[in-house]
């Protein structure tokens, strides 16, 4: 298990703007494919916290990843998972993994684990020197969207970075909750998407 904290920002995208930006920095060979599978309780306790449980599945393998507040950013705390274990979860709400347990026990769930859907994400990724570019198409619940995500370990110098980075390309600021919100949203209100 590994703990880490993530410091990003993002903006929504329209399609066209995504594509320009795949474009511009050379990424459009370079997009991998990702799936994330959402968990919490029948009565959301989880989200009632600010936290979100998910699978991110990757062509490597799956990763059980627990997102909760933090002082800054969030606490991302993932443990490797194998391909049973997920089974368990997806079937029976159960977790194997101890430290995940112990990272979980604090929100006191009191009743089993659901599993609630998937997103699945078209992502690319490019280092630049104040950050990680991340370019994202997601689908999930019969929709899709599309955002840019800057991720970088100093908040002030990376809101700074991001902001440029926008104006760069000519890019107005699009509030963009995180994926797990968007779904969950969507999920409790499907009239409004």
């Amino acid at each position: 298990m590994t703990q880490e904290v993530e410091i990003e920002f993002k903006s929504m995208l329209t399609k066209k703007e995504y594509e320009t930006l795949l474009q511009t920095y050379k990424l459009e060979d370079q997009v991998r494919w990702q799936a994330n599978d959402y968990f919490d309780t029948p009565s959301f306790q989880l989200k009632e916290k600010g936290a979100a449980l998910r699978i991110r599945e990757k062509k490597q393998g799956q990763v059980l990843t627990l997102k909760q507040p933090n002082d800054v950013g969030l606490l991302e705390t993932h443990a490797t998972i194998t391909e049973a274990e997920a089974e368990d979860l997806f079937k029976y709400g159960i977790i194997h993994d101890d430290q995940m347990k112990q990272a979980l026990a604090p929100f006191q769930l009191s009743a089993p684990l659901e599993h609630l859907g998937r997103l699945e994400t078209h992502r690319a990724e490019h280092q630049m020197k104040d950050g990680l570019l991340v370019l994202d198409e997601s689908h999930y619940l019969e929709t899709t969207d599309y955002e840019i995500e800057f991720e970088v370990t100093n908040e002030e110098a990376g809101r700074r970075a991001f902001e440029r980075l926008l104006a760069e390309h000519g890019l107005p600021y699009r509030p963009a909750k995180n994926k797990i919100v968007r779904f969950m949203e969507l999920k409790m209100n499907p009239l409004e998407g």
